[in-house]
Protein backbone atom coordinates (compact mmCIF):
# COMPACT_ATOMS: atom_id res chain seq x y z
CA UNK A 1 0.00 0.00 0.00
CA UNK A 2 0.90 3.81 -0.62
CA UNK A 3 -0.07 6.84 1.45
CA UNK A 4 -1.62 7.89 -1.85
CA UNK A 5 -4.22 4.70 -1.36
CA UNK A 6 -5.95 6.17 1.88
CA UNK A 7 -8.89 7.35 1.58
CA UNK A 8 -9.09 11.08 2.34
CA UNK A 9 -7.51 12.59 5.48
CA UNK A 10 -4.70 14.36 3.04
CA UNK A 11 -3.95 16.53 6.33
CA UNK A 12 -3.00 13.31 8.51
CA UNK A 13 -1.31 11.83 5.73
CA UNK A 14 0.95 14.54 5.14
CA UNK A 15 1.94 14.97 8.92
CA UNK A 16 2.70 11.21 9.58
CA UNK A 17 4.75 11.32 6.43
CA UNK A 18 6.86 14.37 7.38
CA UNK A 19 7.35 13.13 10.92
CA UNK A 20 8.67 10.13 9.44
CA UNK A 21 10.91 12.00 6.46
CA UNK A 22 12.18 13.72 9.36
CA UNK A 23 12.96 11.56 11.83
CA UNK A 24 10.83 12.52 14.20
CA UNK A 25 8.23 10.25 14.91
CA UNK A 26 7.32 10.25 18.37
CA UNK A 27 7.98 7.00 20.34
CA UNK A 28 4.27 6.00 21.01
CA UNK A 29 1.71 7.73 18.22
CA UNK A 30 -2.41 7.93 18.49
CA UNK A 31 -4.47 7.58 15.46
CA UNK A 32 -7.96 8.33 16.48
CA UNK A 33 -11.26 9.11 14.48
CA UNK A 34 -14.74 7.56 14.21
CA UNK A 35 -15.08 4.04 13.05
CA UNK A 36 -14.69 3.65 9.05
CA UNK A 37 -11.80 6.01 8.85
CA UNK A 38 -8.73 4.59 7.54
CA UNK A 39 -6.38 4.93 10.49
CA UNK A 40 -5.56 0.78 10.06
CA UNK A 41 -4.19 1.49 6.75
CA UNK A 42 -2.56 4.39 7.43
CA UNK A 43 -0.97 2.78 10.51
CA UNK A 44 0.44 -0.19 7.61
CA UNK A 45 1.54 2.73 5.33
CA UNK A 46 3.64 4.19 7.89
CA UNK A 47 5.33 1.15 9.42
CA UNK A 48 6.01 0.40 5.55
CA UNK A 49 7.60 4.25 4.82
CA UNK A 50 9.52 3.14 7.55
CA UNK A 51 11.27 -0.48 6.79
CA UNK A 52 11.22 0.88 3.27
CA UNK A 53 14.97 0.79 1.68
CA UNK A 54 14.10 2.81 -1.68
CA UNK A 55 11.74 5.66 -0.69
CA UNK A 56 10.77 7.75 -4.14
CA UNK A 57 8.32 10.50 -4.05
CA UNK A 58 6.92 10.71 -0.32
CA UNK A 59 5.67 7.10 -0.51
CA UNK A 60 7.17 3.24 -0.36
CA UNK A 61 8.98 1.97 -3.40
CA UNK A 62 6.52 -1.53 -3.79
CA UNK A 63 9.19 -3.47 -4.68
CA UNK A 64 12.15 -3.69 -2.23
CA UNK A 65 12.69 -6.76 0.23
CA UNK A 66 10.98 -4.82 3.18
CA UNK A 67 7.95 -3.67 1.18
CA UNK A 68 7.02 -6.77 0.01
CA UNK A 69 7.57 -8.61 3.39
CA UNK A 70 4.91 -6.25 4.31
CA UNK A 71 2.92 -6.98 1.26
CA UNK A 72 2.28 -10.27 3.17
CA UNK A 73 2.06 -9.49 6.24
CA UNK A 74 5.54 -11.07 7.38
CA UNK A 75 7.83 -8.37 7.99
CA UNK A 76 10.18 -9.33 10.79
CA UNK A 77 10.30 -5.96 12.46
CA UNK A 78 6.36 -5.47 12.45
CA UNK A 79 4.27 -6.79 14.81
CA UNK A 80 0.33 -6.47 15.39
CA UNK A 81 -1.82 -6.24 18.35
CA UNK A 82 -5.62 -6.66 18.55
CA UNK A 83 -8.65 -7.67 20.59
CA UNK A 84 -9.41 -11.51 20.47
CA UNK A 85 -11.19 -14.18 22.45
CA UNK A 86 -9.53 -15.98 25.29
CA UNK A 87 -8.86 -19.78 24.47
CA UNK A 88 -7.03 -20.78 27.38
CA UNK A 89 -4.92 -18.71 30.10
CA UNK A 90 -2.16 -18.48 27.85
CA UNK A 91 -3.45 -17.18 24.51
CA UNK A 92 -2.39 -13.80 23.14
CA UNK A 93 -2.79 -12.22 19.23
CA UNK A 94 -0.51 -14.42 17.73
CA UNK A 95 -3.18 -17.71 18.40
CA UNK A 96 -5.04 -15.27 15.84
CA UNK A 97 -2.66 -14.86 13.16
CA UNK A 98 -4.48 -16.47 10.17
CA UNK A 99 -7.93 -14.95 10.65
CA UNK A 100 -5.78 -11.44 10.84
CA UNK A 101 -3.89 -12.04 7.78
CA UNK A 102 -7.27 -12.73 6.10
CA UNK A 103 -9.36 -10.04 7.58
CA UNK A 104 -6.18 -7.57 6.46
CA UNK A 105 -5.83 -9.36 3.16
CA UNK A 106 -9.80 -8.83 2.20
CA UNK A 107 -10.46 -5.05 2.97
CA UNK A 108 -6.63 -3.38 2.98
CA UNK A 109 -8.02 -0.21 3.10
CA UNK A 110 -11.56 -1.03 5.56
CA UNK A 111 -11.06 -1.67 8.93
CA UNK A 112 -14.84 -3.14 10.07
CA UNK A 113 -14.89 -4.68 13.49
CA UNK A 114 -17.97 -6.60 12.72
CA UNK A 115 -16.18 -8.28 9.61
CA UNK A 116 -13.08 -8.90 13.03
CA UNK A 117 -15.83 -10.45 14.68
CA UNK A 118 -17.15 -12.67 12.13
CA UNK A 119 -13.66 -13.82 11.33
CA UNK A 120 -13.80 -14.77 14.67
CA UNK A 121 -17.10 -16.56 14.66
CA UNK A 122 -18.65 -15.37 17.82
CA UNK A 123 -20.14 -11.85 16.53
CA UNK A 124 -21.55 -11.86 19.96
CA UNK A 125 -18.41 -11.99 21.75
CA UNK A 126 -16.18 -9.19 23.66
CA UNK A 127 -12.58 -9.48 22.33
CA UNK A 128 -10.25 -7.55 24.26
CA UNK A 129 -6.48 -7.29 24.65
CA UNK A 130 -5.41 -9.41 28.00
CA UNK A 131 -3.09 -9.47 30.44
CA UNK A 132 -1.05 -11.84 28.86
CA UNK A 133 -0.40 -9.99 25.56
CA UNK A 134 1.19 -7.81 27.74
CA UNK A 135 3.86 -10.09 28.24
CA UNK A 136 3.84 -11.31 24.53
CA UNK A 137 4.56 -7.58 23.39
CA UNK A 138 7.33 -6.57 25.73
CA UNK A 139 8.80 -9.99 25.09
CA UNK A 140 8.68 -8.60 21.07
CA UNK A 141 9.67 -4.88 21.28
CA UNK A 142 12.90 -6.04 23.76
CA UNK A 143 14.17 -7.54 20.98
CA UNK A 144 17.23 -5.94 18.51
CA UNK A 145 15.23 -4.72 15.37
CA UNK A 146 16.48 -7.67 12.87
CA UNK A 147 16.82 -5.63 9.64
CA UNK A 148 15.45 -1.74 10.23
CA UNK A 149 16.45 0.45 12.27
CA UNK A 150 12.92 0.39 14.35
CA UNK A 151 10.58 -2.20 15.30
CA UNK A 152 6.78 -1.23 14.80
CA UNK A 153 3.53 -2.27 16.89
CA UNK A 154 0.61 -1.59 15.68
CA UNK A 155 -1.62 -2.08 18.01
CA UNK A 156 -5.78 -1.92 17.27
CA UNK A 157 -8.03 -0.93 19.33
CA UNK A 158 -6.11 0.08 22.00
CA UNK A 159 -9.83 0.89 24.04
CA UNK A 160 -10.31 -2.76 24.50
CA UNK A 161 -7.02 -3.39 26.50
CA UNK A 162 -7.35 -4.40 29.89
CA UNK A 163 -6.29 -2.58 32.70
CA UNK A 164 -4.28 -5.04 33.41
CA UNK A 165 -2.78 -5.56 30.20
CA UNK A 166 -2.22 -1.45 30.53
CA UNK A 167 -0.34 -1.39 33.83
CA UNK A 168 2.23 -3.89 32.60
CA UNK A 169 3.15 -1.94 28.89
CA UNK A 170 2.93 1.69 31.01
CA UNK A 171 7.12 1.62 31.58
CA UNK A 172 7.50 0.22 27.70
CA UNK A 173 5.45 3.47 26.59
CA UNK A 174 6.47 6.06 28.17
CA UNK A 175 10.55 4.76 28.45
CA UNK A 176 10.59 2.53 25.28
CA UNK A 177 13.99 1.10 23.94
CA UNK A 178 15.40 3.56 21.24
CA UNK A 179 14.59 1.32 18.30
CA UNK A 180 10.62 0.88 19.21
CA UNK A 181 7.54 2.48 17.89
CA UNK A 182 3.87 2.23 19.01
CA UNK A 183 1.57 3.27 16.84
CA UNK A 184 -2.16 3.19 18.25
CA UNK A 185 -5.54 2.80 16.34
CA UNK A 186 -8.22 3.76 17.85
CA UNK A 187 -12.23 4.24 17.30
CA UNK A 188 -12.80 5.83 20.63
CA UNK A 189 -10.05 7.57 22.11
CA UNK A 190 -11.76 8.88 24.71
CA UNK A 191 -12.32 4.88 26.06
CA UNK A 192 -8.24 4.28 26.25
CA UNK A 193 -7.27 4.47 29.52
CA UNK A 194 -5.68 7.62 30.44
CA UNK A 195 -2.72 6.28 31.59
CA UNK A 196 -2.19 5.25 28.39
CA UNK A 197 -3.17 8.53 26.11
CA UNK A 198 -1.67 10.63 28.37
CA UNK A 199 2.26 8.84 27.25
CA UNK A 200 0.66 9.24 23.03
CA UNK A 201 0.81 11.95 20.42
CA UNK A 202 -2.29 12.61 18.69
CA UNK A 203 -3.52 12.64 15.06
CA UNK A 204 -6.89 13.09 14.65
CA UNK A 205 -8.56 11.12 11.09
CA UNK A 206 -11.88 12.61 9.38
CA UNK A 207 -14.78 11.11 8.23
CA UNK A 208 -14.27 10.50 4.44
CA UNK A 209 -16.42 12.52 2.02
CA UNK A 210 -19.24 10.59 0.15
CA UNK A 211 -17.58 11.24 -2.95
CA UNK A 212 -14.59 9.68 -1.90
CA UNK A 213 -16.35 6.69 -0.95
CA UNK A 214 -18.52 6.64 -3.65
CA UNK A 215 -15.24 6.23 -6.07
CA UNK A 216 -13.82 4.18 -4.36
CA UNK A 217 -16.64 1.72 -4.28
CA UNK A 218 -17.17 1.77 -7.81
CA UNK A 219 -13.46 1.62 -8.71
CA UNK A 220 -13.01 -1.74 -6.35
CA UNK A 221 -16.41 -3.23 -6.85
CA UNK A 222 -17.55 -1.91 -10.21
CA UNK A 223 -21.37 -0.80 -8.74
CA UNK A 224 -22.86 2.16 -10.37
CA UNK A 225 -22.22 5.82 -9.17
CA UNK A 226 -25.39 6.49 -7.99
CA UNK A 227 -25.86 3.41 -5.91
CA UNK A 228 -22.70 3.76 -4.56
CA UNK A 229 -23.18 7.43 -3.52
CA UNK A 230 -26.78 6.54 -1.88
CA UNK A 231 -24.72 3.88 0.25
CA UNK A 232 -21.60 6.71 1.02
CA UNK A 233 -24.70 8.99 2.16
CA UNK A 234 -26.69 6.45 4.19
CA UNK A 235 -22.99 5.20 5.79
CA UNK A 236 -21.98 9.10 6.92
CA UNK A 237 -18.80 8.74 5.89
CA UNK A 238 -18.51 5.35 7.78
CA UNK A 239 -16.31 3.85 4.89
CA UNK A 240 -16.72 0.06 6.75
CA UNK A 241 -20.51 0.83 6.64
CA UNK A 242 -20.81 1.63 3.29
CA UNK A 243 -19.27 -1.24 1.99
CA UNK A 244 -21.82 -3.87 4.29
CA UNK A 245 -24.15 -2.01 3.01
CA UNK A 246 -23.36 -2.73 -0.70
CA UNK A 247 -22.83 -6.36 0.65
CA UNK A 248 -26.19 -6.58 1.83
CA UNK A 249 -28.44 -5.03 -0.67
CA UNK A 250 -31.13 -7.10 0.30
CA UNK A 251 -31.50 -5.78 3.47
CA UNK A 252 -31.57 -1.97 1.42
CA UNK A 253 -34.20 -3.64 -0.63
CA UNK A 254 -36.50 -4.44 2.15
CA UNK A 255 -36.27 -1.31 4.16
CA UNK A 256 -37.17 0.81 0.92
CA UNK A 257 -40.52 -1.91 0.79
CA UNK A 258 -40.92 -1.42 4.22
CA UNK A 259 -41.21 2.71 4.08
CA UNK A 260 -43.56 2.36 1.08
CA UNK A 261 -45.71 0.41 2.78
CA UNK A 262 -45.80 2.73 5.47
CA UNK A 263 -46.30 5.83 3.59
CA UNK A 264 -49.09 4.44 1.52
CA UNK A 265 -50.90 2.72 4.39
CA UNK A 266 -50.34 6.29 6.23
CA UNK A 267 -52.05 7.71 3.53
CA UNK A 268 -54.87 5.32 3.61
CA UNK A 269 -54.71 5.52 7.42
CA UNK A 270 -55.80 2.18 7.47
CA UNK A 271 -54.98 1.57 11.20
CA UNK A 272 -55.72 -2.35 11.16
CA UNK A 273 -53.09 -2.82 8.69
CA UNK A 274 -50.61 -0.08 10.20
CA UNK A 275 -50.83 -2.53 13.61
CA UNK A 276 -49.68 -5.26 11.42
CA UNK A 277 -46.46 -3.36 9.95
CA UNK A 278 -45.88 -2.25 13.16
CA UNK A 279 -45.73 -6.17 14.31
CA UNK A 280 -43.50 -6.54 11.41
CA UNK A 281 -40.71 -4.06 11.94
CA UNK A 282 -40.72 -4.89 15.61
CA UNK A 283 -40.43 -8.44 14.86
CA UNK A 284 -36.98 -7.31 12.99
CA UNK A 285 -35.28 -7.36 16.19
CA UNK A 286 -33.54 -3.89 18.32
CA UNK A 287 -30.36 -3.05 15.94
CA UNK A 288 -32.13 -4.04 12.89
CA UNK A 289 -35.93 -2.13 13.67
CA UNK A 290 -32.98 0.98 14.48
CA UNK A 291 -31.25 0.55 11.27
CA UNK A 292 -34.55 0.61 9.49
CA UNK A 293 -35.62 3.99 11.13
CA UNK A 294 -32.49 5.21 10.42
CA UNK A 295 -33.63 4.83 6.90
CA UNK A 296 -36.61 6.29 7.06
CA UNK A 297 -35.64 9.35 8.73
CA UNK A 298 -33.18 9.88 5.55
CA UNK A 299 -35.63 8.98 3.16
CA UNK A 300 -37.87 12.24 4.35
CA UNK A 301 -34.72 13.67 4.15
CA UNK A 302 -34.24 12.70 0.68
CA UNK A 303 -37.74 13.58 -0.57
CA UNK A 304 -37.98 17.03 0.93
CA UNK A 305 -34.84 18.04 -0.74
CA UNK A 306 -35.97 16.04 -4.01
CA UNK A 307 -38.70 19.05 -4.68
CA UNK A 308 -36.07 21.53 -4.77
CA UNK A 309 -34.94 19.43 -8.21
CA UNK A 310 -31.18 20.11 -7.58
CA UNK A 311 -30.06 16.11 -8.48
CA UNK A 312 -26.71 17.34 -6.92
CA UNK A 313 -28.41 16.92 -3.19
CA UNK A 314 -30.24 13.91 -3.45
CA UNK A 315 -28.83 10.87 -2.57
CA UNK A 316 -30.83 7.84 -3.60
CA UNK A 317 -30.60 4.37 -5.38
CA UNK A 318 -32.81 4.04 -8.68
CA UNK A 319 -34.92 2.54 -6.93
CA UNK A 320 -35.57 4.86 -4.74
CA UNK A 321 -35.77 7.70 -6.69
CA UNK A 322 -38.20 5.75 -8.96
CA UNK A 323 -40.68 6.14 -5.78
CA UNK A 324 -39.66 9.85 -4.78
CA UNK A 325 -40.89 10.91 -8.42
CA UNK A 326 -44.28 10.35 -7.14
CA UNK A 327 -43.45 10.64 -3.22
CA UNK A 328 -42.06 13.78 -3.21
CA UNK A 329 -44.47 16.04 -3.08
CA UNK A 330 -46.28 15.02 0.22
CA UNK A 331 -42.82 15.34 2.05
CA UNK A 332 -43.06 19.57 2.62
CA UNK A 333 -42.45 22.91 4.80
CA UNK A 334 -45.21 21.76 7.28
CA UNK A 335 -44.37 18.21 7.97
CA UNK A 336 -40.62 17.33 7.20
CA UNK A 337 -39.22 18.40 10.84
CA UNK A 338 -42.05 16.55 12.61
CA UNK A 339 -41.41 13.40 10.41
CA UNK A 340 -38.41 13.29 10.74
CA UNK A 341 -38.56 13.46 14.48
CA UNK A 342 -41.01 11.05 15.02
CA UNK A 343 -38.56 8.66 13.73
CA UNK A 344 -35.26 9.75 15.45
CA UNK A 345 -38.10 9.44 18.73
CA UNK A 346 -39.15 6.02 18.18
CA UNK A 347 -35.31 4.78 17.60
CA UNK A 348 -34.23 6.72 21.22
CA UNK A 349 -37.35 4.97 22.59
CA UNK A 350 -36.40 1.47 21.37
CA UNK A 351 -32.85 2.39 22.45
CA UNK A 352 -34.09 2.78 25.98
CA UNK A 353 -35.52 -0.75 25.38
CA UNK A 354 -39.05 0.28 25.41
CA UNK A 355 -42.20 -2.04 23.52
CA UNK A 356 -40.91 -1.86 20.19
CA UNK A 357 -44.81 -2.84 18.84
CA UNK A 358 -46.40 -0.29 20.77
CA UNK A 359 -43.54 2.64 19.94
CA UNK A 360 -43.84 1.78 15.99
CA UNK A 361 -47.42 1.42 15.95
CA UNK A 362 -47.83 4.86 17.91
CA UNK A 363 -45.04 6.59 15.36
CA UNK A 364 -47.38 4.85 12.14
CA UNK A 365 -50.76 6.57 13.74
CA UNK A 366 -48.90 10.13 13.66
CA UNK A 367 -47.59 9.80 10.27
CA UNK A 368 -50.88 8.75 9.03
CA UNK A 369 -51.72 12.47 10.81
CA UNK A 370 -48.45 14.01 9.50
CA UNK A 371 -48.41 13.09 5.69
CA UNK A 372 -51.57 14.79 4.43
CA UNK A 373 -50.05 18.44 6.10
Amino acid sequence: MKFSDILGNEQAVNRVRQLIDNDRLPHALLLHGDPGTPKLALARVMAQYMHCTNRSGGEPCGVCPSCRQHASLNHTDTFFSFPYLKRDDSSVCDDFIPEWKDFLAENPLVEDYQAWLSLLKNENSQPAILVRESDNIVRKMSMSAFTSKYKVLIMWLPEKMREDCANKLLKLIEEPFDDCKFILVSNNAKEILPTIISRTQRVELMRVPLTTIAQYMTGAYGIDMQEAMAMAATADGDVAQAVRLMHTDSENHEFHERFVELMRLAYMRDLVKLRDWSETIAAMKREKSRRFLAYCARQVRENFIYNLHTPGLNYMTREEEQFSTRFAPFINENNVERMFDEFTRADAEIQGNGNARIILFDMAVRTTILIKR
